[in-house]
């Protein structure tokens, strides 16, 4: 791990564990991009950097330079109206109406470790030898702008970030209306590019598509990273599949609105960007005012789609991930919302925690409906105080009477939401997001709080930190169950209006800071309507998300695996729930619903109470297995076999570092008449070492299931699956 310059051919290259990163300062200043891709030593680099005359409509940036021309120089941060037409990073309205700045090379400065971003989360280091950081400083003489571009790379991972800080060092306010994280510029643009887009409970598939001239890109404008797009894309070239070809990753540690993608411009060059989106977004930057981009994390394998998440879950399981939980397996638990939904009193949670403890079940999930008058989702929320009509004895009994049963208490809350029938409302009509005059439009009957607001922060963190102070709670889970509409903040002036939105995330997380802060022995999970925030952002303040509403062990084989695409397993919350699906419809067995949710944070969503004597033994079963197995799943690197959305069977395993255990997953949608015999092949395991099934005498030799693979099971009946447990014969 190191970064070096060459002063004398101004030269900054960046080196991770199998990564290089070249910067080269042209003689006119600009940072031109060389290299990203497998680490190199080094030698002559500056041959990478070209400049060649083009047609006429490419003017020259410099007359002494007729060659250089923004417009095909390959860009560390472009800009736009100084000769590069291209997607620009960053756009800056000056006092005078016109947005033309001119970014030159200042100065730079290598820190070892990593420093921290304001109000923002971010990977991190545990020691400054872990990592090293470049800061290249451009400044606009002009205006006195300057951008300090920050390039972080890590010893023991092939993870480089970026982000960009713009800082008012003039005279003058500047309206800021446009900063990426980062921007990249590829010499060609022969690449797929890779995508995780879907819907409510259908989060999270994986769509490909060859880059053609012209914009190819996705965006939220929700205020959420959203159920339809994820602030992730992936660039692969030619050939790549899941074990071989250069794949380049690049993820957003940010919660709200952002836009990514791909420009290919007229010489086939391809420009790579991702940021908050820059629809509806302005910032005002006052002399001596700075502005922080988020995070991006970008990956580079050349092991293909596999190696690159592989990349990404052991990155962001150590640096990303914090607190007490981290390293710790995760408890299997029982939520109790598809088993009574708001009808519920503290006798039936006691009896479904109780038929939990006899399973062997861990934790104990009370979801919503027990606070205010909470019968339906048309009042209370924002009302933090416990239904007595439920709970009459509060809160403080019912979570005694499951701890008495050996089972931890965890809580659902929806804070950043307000019910206009509560309480909160009739006291604070203004602390929702609002425009004045406007309609106030609902969704699932509820408005959002507007949590650019600082007594609206103060207001959560009191009233949750009470609920969570009163009572020995050990898992909450944090919903958020609507997109923003109607923009606005009460407290901002008309020229910060458009501020309102970045200023909601940095209120959420300022807020989520605090109160995971203080309660480090809570294991906090986010939601949002299941999947409508899995991002890097959440992920830093809780170890783990609710991965979508659709818990249907079909629909979930999807929604999985195109989340572990990039989001580790242990971050993963996986279900049983009851059948026919109350999503689909669809009738599975199980068996198939335990397998599949045994590939994630294990736990059921239905009414333990209803379980049959067989159904029970069953059960016990699986959560047996998960015990044995969750250190694997939770902490083991992770394979994808067989893809769902290429054909009828999917298939999954999970290696431990070692390579001495390993956990398989085989699913089977629809069967076939007379289907023809197949193999599939395992990965990840040592091919000079022997390998015992478990449950049987059998051994086999890890180069035989590596090379020659398993039989592919035969079943009778859709929706069939078979779970396999290796371990290495010493």
């Amino acid at each position: 791990m190191t970064i070096q310059y060459d002063q004398q051919r101004s030269l900054f290259h960046l080196q991770s564990k199998d990564t290089s990163y070249v910067i080269h300062i042209t003689k006119t200043g600009y940072p031109a991009h060389i290299y990203w891709g497998k680490k190199v030593r080094g030698v002559q680099l500056e041959r990478l950097f070209e400049l060649t005359g083009r047609a006429s409509f490419t003017p020259s940036t410099e007359l002494d330079q007729m060659e250089l021309s923004l417009d095909t120089l390959p860009h560390e941060y472009p800009a736009y109206g100084n000769s590069d037409f291209r997607m620009p990073a960053f756009q800056v309205k000056l006092p005078n109406g016109t947005t033309v700045t001119d970014l030159r090379y200042d100065s730079y400065q290598i820190i070892n470790g990593k420093p921290a971003l304001a109000g923002l989360p971010a990977t991190y280091v545990e020691s400054d030898s872990e990592a090293q950081t470049l800061e290249i400083t451009l400044k606009d003489d002009l205006t006195g702008l300057s951008v300090i571009l920050s390039y972080t790379v890590f010893e023991h991972y092939d993870a480089i970030t970026r982000s960009a800080k713009i800082i008012n060092n003039g005279n003058d306010t500047l309206q800021l209306q446009r900063a990426f994280s980062m921007s990249l510029d590829f010499a060609h643009d022969r690449f797929e590019m890779l995508q995780l887009s879907g819907a409510w409970i259908r989060e999270r598939h994986i769509h490909k598509r060859t880059l053609v001239p012209g914009l190819q890109s996705i965006e939220s404008r929700r205020g959420s990273s959203s159920h339809m797009q994820n602030p992730f894309v992936a660039l692969l070239s030619e050939g790549s599949t899941e074990d071989h070809g250069d794949v380049y990753g690049v993820n957003l540690v940010y919660s709200g609105n952002f836009t990514a993608g791909v420009e290919v411009d007229q010489f086939h060059a391809a420009r790579l960007f991702i940021g908050i989106n820059p629809f509806d977004f302005n910032w005002q930057l006052e002399p001596g005012e700075q502005f922080q981009t988020p995070e991006a994390v970008m990956v580079h394998s050349e092991h293909g789609l596999g190696g690159m998440s592989r990349s990404f879950h052991d990155f962001y399981r150590a640096r990303l991930i914090r607190g007490t939980f981290r390293d710790q397996t995760r408890p299997i638990l029982v939520n109790n919302w598809e088993a009574t939904y708001f009808n519920f009193n503290a006798d039936k949670i006691e009896d479904i925690a109780r038929a939990g403890q006899e399973l062997g079940i861990e934790l104990f999930v009370l979801d919503d409906g027990w606070f205010g008058k909470r019968d339906n989702d048309t009042t209370s929320l924002g009302d933090w105080f416990v239904d007595r009509n439920k709970l009459p004895n509060g809160l403080e009994d019912l979570v005694s009477r499951v701890k008495r049963l050996d089972m931890q208490f965890g809580l659902w809350f929806e804070p950043e939401m307000i019910s206009p029938e509560s309480e909160l409302y009739k006291a604070h009509p203004d602390w929702c997001l609002h425009v004045e005059g406007r309609r106030r439009t609902q969704a699932r009957q509820q408005l959002i709080l507007d949590m650019s607001r600082t007594d609206v922060q103060q207001y959560i963190v009191k009233s949750i930190s009470d609920i969570l102070s009163s009572a020995p709670i050990t898992y909450v889970k944090w919903d958020m169950n609507r997109n923003m509409t109607e923009i606005g903040s009460a407290l901002l002036p008309a020229e910060r209006q458009r501020e309102t939105a970045h200023r909601y995330m940095l209120g959420l997380y300022a807020v989520l800071e605090e109160i995971t802060s203080s309660f480090p022995n809570i294991l906090f999970e986010s939601c949002s309507g299941g999947g409508g925030r899995f991002d890097a952002g959440m992920l830093y303040y809780m170890p783990q998300t609710w991965t979508s509403d659709n818990s249907d062990a079909v629909s979930r084989l999807k929604i999985q695996y195109g989340t572990s695409i990039v989001y580790p397993v242990s971050s993963m919350g996986a279900h049983v729930s009851a059948v026919p699906n109350h999503q689909v419809g669809r009738i599975t067995s199980l068996a198939t619903r335990g397998n599949v949710a045994l590939s994630g944070n294990f736990g059921y969503e239905l009414d333990l109470t209803q379980f049959t004597e067989e159904e029970k033994s069953e059960v016990k079963e699986q959560v047996a297995l998960y015990k044995d197995v969750r250190h694997l799943v939770q902490f083991g690197d992770f394979y994808r076999l067989l893809s769902p959305f290429d054909g009828n069977e999917t298939a999954w395993m999970f290696v431990s570092k070692d390579q001495s255990e390993a956990f398989v997953v085989f699913v089977s949608v629809l069967q076939e008449p007379n289907p023809k015999l197949n193999r599939f092949r395992l990965k990840g395991l040592d091919p000079n070492r022997d390998y015992k099934l478990h449950g049987e005498e059998t051994v086999y030799g890890g180069d035989q299931l590596l090379y020659a693979g398993l039989a592919t099971p035969q079943f009778f009946g859709d929706y069939a699956s078979k779970v396999y447990r290796f371990r290495a014969v010493e």
